[in-house]
């Protein structure tokens, strides 16, 4: 940051900055002094919380899609689905009960008091969990949907160009995981085609299928649902790319070592004791 902007007011924070004793203060630091840039860790990060307001609103906004994707189902689908799409609304009921049957906390800074109107996460691939589609990925972390409120936020106040995100790895382990980038960084555009829910977004792009396969301990079988087969991949890279700026190995001409013969080698061993 000092060698982008070396004349800029910079804040860094430290571990104690967000000590439980410390931190209310500290927002309020960040709150009122002017600064153009302030450096915080992701764990620091989530620890700013939103309002109850935006808070109650968000999980509104998902119960509301839920129940218009549970209307959308017809008798083709799996009751496994339609039990999957009751439960989650359960639980996100009972979150909201929660939320607005708790004691006000009038005395937090709220993010939205920051008076952040710009949001920087690099290694921004840590928060790519999130609720997709059921036997694809029915988790979600806390960190991930605090984040994606926030960049809702800040797609309010600056028209949806207030969120840069940096990675190395945007897609480490499955398709969902663009589809998670998207959610952050184009709610708007996948709301205007018709792709706002996982599963419209996947019967657009990919074919899921769900297969049986052995445990991972061996001990069994499980059933398991992936992505088959992609398609309409020059349209899905064409809408990312409105908000990406791809760097291939090529472009970027990084120093990697020689390989012996231009290519690798397998090179076969007897297996050890222990593994055999």
């Amino acid at each position: 940051a000092l060698k982008l902007y070396p004349n800029a007011n910079i804040l860094v924070t430290t571990q104690r900055d967000f000590e439980k004793t410390n931190r209310k203060r500290f927002c309020a630091k960040i709150a009122t002094g002017n600064y153009d840039i302030v450096v915080i860790g992701h764990s620091q990060f989530e620890k700013i919380p939103l309002s109850d307001t935006r808070k109650a609103d968000f999980i509104r906004n998902q119960i509301e899609a839920l129940e218009m994707q549970m209307d959308s189902l017809d008798d083709n689908d799996s009751r496994l689905t339609v039990k999957q799409l009751e439960a989650k609304k359960k639980n996100l009921e009972a979150k909201l009960k929660n939320l607005l049957d708790s004691p006000k906390r009038d005395n937090v800074v709220t993010f939205e008091e920051l008076g952040a109107d710009s949001l920087m996460v690099d290694e921004a691939h840590n928060f790519t969990k999130m609720h997709n589609v059921a036997g694809v990925s029915t988790t979600e972390s806390q960190k991930a949907s605090d984040l994606l409120m926030k960049c809702q936020y800040l797609d309010e106040i600056t028209g949806a160009r207030g969120v840069t995100f940096a990675t190395g790895t945007p897609i480490s382990n499955s398709m969902t995981e663009l589809y998670t980038m998207q959610r952050y960084l184009q709610q708007h555009t996948l709301e205007r085609n018709g792709l706002a829910s996982f599963d419209s977004w996947a019967a657009t792009f990919g074919e899921t299928v769900t297969a049986i396969e052995l445990a991972p301990e061996g001990t069994g079988y499980r059933t398991k649902t992936r992505f088959a087969r992609f398609f309409n991949l020059p349209e899905l890279m064409a809408m990312f790319k409105q908000c990406a700026d791809i760097q291939t190995a090529d472009m970027l001409k990084l120093p990697v070592p020689a390989l012996v013969g231009g290519k690798p080698t397998n090179i076969r061993l007897k297996p050890s004791e222990t593994q055999k």
